[in-house]
């Protein structure tokens, strides 16, 4: 008898990745929350009478509509790089490249995060 732990003990976090269950919940979690959110999105796109400039950007002059939107950009890059960032950790197997791939992901995804509120925030705010 090597380890004096319970099961209970050893399946708490303990091994060699500490935060893959926290990951794994923040995943799954923001898999959830963009289901309502795509399918509201959808819905609210579908019923405008015409897609133009004018007529997007009074639908985003409404707070709740530009809410929605910049969440939407920030769940749906948040879970993206999540997922990519577990792809890369199965699939790369030297340590480089893999940190590498994982930083490039995670950098762009905030940057595209960015990008995204700073043009929602531009076109509800009135800004040409």
């Amino acid at each position: 008898m090597d380890d004096l732990r319970s099961p209970l003990a050893k399946s708490k976090g303990l091994g060699a990745s500490q935060d893959a269950s926290n990951e794994f919940w923040v995943q799954r979690l923001t898999a959830l929350a963009l289901v309502p959110m795509v399918i509201w999105f959808c819905f609210s796109i579908a019923l405008l009478p015409e897609i133009s400039y004018g007529v997007l950007r009074t639908w985003f002059q409404s707070p709740f509509n530009s809410i929605m939107m910049v969440l939407i950009v920030l769940v749906s890059f948040q879970h993206a790089h999540m997922g990519m960032q577990v792809i890369f950790e199965d699939y790369i197997s030297s340590y480089g490249p893999r940190v590498a791939a994982i930083l490039l992901v995670k950098f762009l995804s905030y940057f595209l995060m960015a990008v995204g509120v700073f043009s929602i925030l531009k076109i509800a705010l009135g800004s040409q």
